[in-house]
């Protein structure tokens, strides 16, 4: 790490791990359903599995990474420590948890009142975090394209989380509302609002950091989020207004938007000082080579009449977007984040007592190496089992399974080196 990151100020390491600790049991569990619900799986997004498959992704593994990792960025990387971490982990933890699995529940189970409890218990841990990370980011001294992205993409995961609870809340109340236009509203502002927002915001410091590459270019850096946050508000307006070729002109701007972050990290990637990519650059390439993919599905099925009528094409594009793009950082980013967390705090500490182990102690690179592998062939099978259900959805499971599995092992393993390396301090301390 970068001495230039305020390390002074890196939470208790319970506060991210916790996080970390229970998003590969959302992706073991959308593995399970894989199997469970089997081709007709792939039939229609609209599908009850279907739906459930991409909250437990989204709502689960997603969410719980991406506030667990920002509990963690936030004060080094921003500068921005939230005020009584524990305390707010733990609102934030308890309620998700519970409210994804209800939501995931909701869309198999014919009990329409898990929708309200999912919204209400996920809109208390998302408001939560939302509150205290903006006004951490409002003390905050530093000034950066960092600090306006990450203020930008809490502000999409407010309409994100919002919209999400007004469809919920429509289904079990049965209210009369325009449910498709706030589905695409919804998935819009999710994948890029927030989503998108975040990882570029983001990158903007740890691809260089992490990827020893050049820093993005100032014009990119001070653009990219408010172009897509701008975008992203301007094209709402119109699908509701029905203003139809302004939406469709937006939305493409969009996608380029989405191509552009894409296409500019794979070029500083080529220009890294690394003799050879680390396991993160490979899973930062794999996920921005997807994206650059899913915005050619997109625009293919928006201009080519045969394709946009296949009704595969949004679940293909959902398969790259969450498994390939956003999945593929997230694993790369815990693996940077947590093995450095284990060895920081032990460094603190042991005090000159007893030195803390080396990071790659902490996780041995090989079963990093095998972890990511078992990653790319997942993906590859949820890809074919896009286009060929009947042959691969059970083996995409199965692999969901086993990738997430030992993801979790991993992240076991460092949480055991920290409590082993923490006994040994007690019996020197007596």
């Amino acid at each position: 790490m970068q001495a230039t990151l305020s390390l002074e100020s890196t939470p208790a390491i319970g506060v991210p791990m916790r996080f970390f600790l229970t998003a590969p049991l959302f992706g073991m569990a959308a593995g399970c359903l894989m199997i469970y619900s089997g081709p007709s799986l792939f039939e229609t997004r609209w599908s009850p599995a279907a739906l459930a498959l991409t909250h437990l992704i989204t709502a689960g593994f997603v969410l719980q990474s991406v506030l667990g990792s920002l509990q963690q960025l936030l004060p080094v990387v921003a500068g921005a420590s939230i005020a009584r971490a524990p305390r707010v982990a733990g609102l934030v933890h308890t309620t998700i948890t519970p409210g994804a699995l209800c939501l995931v529940a909701a869309f198999l189970v014919p009990w329409p009142p898990l929708f309200t409890i999912a919204a209400s218990l996920l809109c208390i841990g998302v408001g939560g975090f939302i509150v205290a990370a903006a006004l951490a980011l409002h003390r905050t001294q530093t000034k950066s394209h960092v600090v306006f992205g990450l203020r930008l993409a809490l502000s999409g995961l407010g309409v994100t989380v919002s919209l999400g609870a007004l469809l919920a809340l429509s289904l079990d109340w049965s209210l009369t509302l325009p449910l498709a236009l706030l589905t695409n509203l919804h998935l819009t502002w999710g994948f890029v609002g927030w989503g998108l927002i975040t990882v570029g915001s983001v990158a903007l410091t740890v691809v260089p950091m992490f990827q020893q590459t050049p820093a993005y270019p100032h014009w990119f850096a001070g653009s990219f989020a408010v172009s897509a946050s701008t975008s992203v508000l301007l094209w709402s307006a119109a699908d509701w207004l029905g203003w139809e070729p302004l939406a469709s002109t937006l939305a493409a701007g969009i996608v380029l938007i989405a191509a552009a972050l894409a296409v500019m990290t794979l070029h500083l990637q080529q220009r890294s000082r690394r003799a050879r990519r680390d396991t993160t650059g490979r899973l930062w390439f794999l996920a921005m080579l997807c994206t650059v993919t899913a915005c050619a599905v997109w625009m293919a099925a928006a201009w080519f009449a045969p394709f946009g009528a296949w009704r595969g094409w949004p679940m293909l594009l959902g398969v790259l977007v969450l498994f390939g793009g956003f999945t593929s950082v997230i694993i790369g980013m815990m693996y940077k984040i947590v093995p450095f967390l284990v060895w920081l705090h032990l460094r603190e500490h042991g005090e000159g007592r007893l030195n803390a182990p080396n990071m790659k102690i902490v996780l041995a690179q090989h079963q990093i190496d095998r972890q990511a592998i078992s990653h790319y062939l997942s993906l590859t099978l949820l890809l074919s089992a896009v286009i060929w259900p009947t042959w691969f959805t059970q083996a995409a499971g199965a692999g969901l399974i086993v990738s997430n599995g030992w993801l979790l092992r991993n992240l076991l393993a460092c949480a055991a080196v920290y409590r082993n390396h923490m006994a040994k301090l007690k019996k020197l301390a007596h």
